[in-house]
């Protein structure tokens, strides 16, 4: 993983380089994500229904609207999550908190892991579906260059997500550095600098020298006696 720090960033309010930025692994594959997840709602969207001679349009997956309204609101909302996500990643090392990063990431997991799923589901559920379609049910071949765009790309983000996921687990497991950070920075707050340890009142701290007496000097010479001259 890239940075150190707290899940993979630095200290708060490191500057982002973009060219950095652009060349991460979960960059690219949010890039990836973004482009697949267009693909699959605009083939849907674009050429997924087709005419029968009747005003009525019917999904060109076995005419099953299940079909083809599921992969449109799987890459839809995979399309604005892939927005969302990207700005959070940009926007990730300005966050101070600890506990809001460990939110960001865990949101990540659960939302990368469960969209992984949900394309796997598509890719299931759009190929089995595929497969039945009777010739009979598109005309001229309409619609069939679509069907297998959303296919093919509803399984690209299989790959896409689970790697987003991984991404995503690896820096939650990286967890925190927490000598980047004060006491403040877990709650949120504003960092202060705390006063010295040593002067309560922040100002210079004044050292006193205990006063040693001179040591008593000892006179071991006896004093001597001078008798009297009468």
């Amino acid at each position: 993983m890239d940075g150190v720090g707290s899940f993979g960033a630095g200290r708060t309010g490191t500057a982002v380089d973009p060219i950095t930025f652009a060349k991460q692994p979960q960059t690219i594959l949010r890039v990836l994500s973004w482009i697949f997840s267009l693909v699959v709602f605009a083939s849907i969207v674009n050429e997924g229904y087709v005419n029968l001679g009747s005003e009525r349009l019917h999904c060109v997956f076995n005419r099953n609207g299940d079909a083809c309204n599921y992969g449109v609101f799987v890459g839809l909302v995979g399309l604005l999550a892939c927005s969302f996500f990207f700005l959070l990643d940009y926007k990730f090392s300005s966050i101070s908190s600890v506990k809001d990063r460990k939110k960001a990431v865990m949101l990540e997991i659960g939302f990368s892991g469960f969209w992984t799923f949900l394309y796997f589901v598509s890719f299931c559920f759009l190929a089995n579906q595929w497969s039945r379609t009777k010739v009979d049910d598109l005309p001229l071949n309409q619609g069939a260059d679509a069907a297998r765009a959303a296919i093919a790309f509803s399984f690209f983000s299989i790959v896409t997500w689970a790697g987003l996921t991984v991404r995503a687990v690896q820096k939650y497991l990286l967890g925190t550095d927490m000598t980047l950070f004060t006491t403040e920075h877990m709650d949120g707050a504003a960092p202060t600098q705390p006063y010295p340890s040593n002067s309560p009142g922040g100002g210079p701290a004044k050292t006193t020298e205990a006063y040693q007496s001179p040591p008593f000097t000892e006179n071991n010479t006896a004093p001597t006696y001078q008798v009297p001259i009468y």
